[in-house]
């Protein structure tokens, strides 16, 4: 089966990175820079007023995970997946602490930033993603919120704004047209217009984003 190839090709590339193998590594960990590169420039909009480059830290992440990969005991991908986030947190409140003057750590603080990142992940399943499949068949396909990263990443700045704001920020279609400075009409025809785009990069098979039937607020 498909999903089972999936699967294996991921676990033989975990496999070869462990190796030590540098491109396996590179390969392994790209499969990732869209949805970091999400929840990154979530939480930089929100903490650092783009104070930031979501790049960069990225970046940095991997770069960090790259030399701590050897300490990573997980097997699945969702393992990996929180592992990364988890080093994404650390990434950014590290800049919290250099833009703000805070040369102290703050264990609470960081703990607050890994939570809010898991939050933001699984709101990107909530949101955009209805899974009609039972546990075992979720389990061997990738982590949805990265496949849904990965569609975002294609569409339009626009497209992608109204979506985020929508859905992640939880705005209302007035809010998010004081926002973008745009008629509410336009950006609920923006809004279905962006769901429509996004239903073509995701794949069809047991990934459903939202209805555009949904009423305005």
């Amino acid at each position: 089966m498909q999903t089972t190839s999936l699967v294996d090709s991921w676990n033989a590339e975990l496999a070869e990175a462990r190796q030590g193998n540098p491109a396996a590594v590179g390969r392994l960990f790209e499969r990732y820079r869209n949805y970091l590169m999400l929840l990154a420039r979530w939480q930089i909009g929100r903490r650092l007023q783009r104070k930031v480059d979501e790049a960069d830290v990225v970046q940095e992440t991997f770069l960090e995970a790259h030399r701590s990969l050897s300490r990573f005991r997980g097997q699945t991908e969702p393992e990996l997946v929180a592992w990364l986030r988890e080093i994404l947190s650390l990434r950014l409140a590290m800049q919290m602490r250099h833009y703000f003057g805070t040369q102290r750590r703050d264990v609470d603080r960081e703990q607050e930033w890994a939570m809010e990142l898991e939050q933001s992940s699984l709101m990107l399943n909530r949101a955009f993603v209805a899974s009609g499949t039972s546990p075992s068949q979720g389990a061997s396909r990738r982590e949805q919120a990265v496949v849904l990263a990965d569609a975002l990443a294609q569409l339009s700045e626009p497209h992608r704004q109204v979506l985020m704001m929508r859905h992640l920020e939880s705005l209302s279609f007035p809010e998010i047209a004081q926002r973008m400075e745009r008629s509410v009409d336009a950006v609920e025809k923006l809004w279905a217009r962006a769901l429509i785009q996004l239903r073509r990069f995701l794949p069809s098979e047991g990934h459903q984003p939202l209805k555009t039937n949904e009423p305005s607020s």
